[in-house]
């Protein structure tokens, strides 16, 4: 039984083009066609601002400063202010994905240290 989850009041999750776009990204097999429709989808800029954020909640689960992030990824501290909020936050999407994606990570990359034990993954 899938979970309903009311995440916005902007956010109609099940209008006909939002249930459409949440599908498109259900029916992706692998990372090729992922890497595909996200480039069809979306401008090479706003690919780029997603990874940052991703990155940027990967290293606030690991209690890194803000100014590391912020020299790290190039946000501003209210973004990552903003991610900090939400990766706290009940909905629970970013540390979803930061999970699964830290297991399945394990097994591909080789983790380099970075300042006080902190791990940095390079892609």
């Amino acid at each position: 039984m899938e979970n309903e989850v009311k995440t916005s009041k902007e956010i109609n999750w099940d209008s006909k083009v939002n249930n459409q776009l949440l599908n498109a990204v259900l029916a992706l097999e692998s990372k090729d066609e992922t890497r595909r429709f996200l480039r069809d989808l979306m401008t090479e800029g706003e690919i780029e601002e997603f990874a940052k954020r991703l990155e940027a909640a990967r290293l606030l689960s690991t209690d890194t400063q803000y100014s590391a992030i912020i020299e790290s990824t190039g946000l501003s501290s209210t973004t990552i202010a903003r991610i900090s909020k939400w990766l706290k936050g009940s909905l629970g999407g970013y540390r979803l994905i930061l999970s699964r994606i830290s297991n399945s990570s394990l097994h591909h990359h080789n983790p380099s240290k970075i300042g006080k034990g902190l791990s940095l993954t390079r892609t």
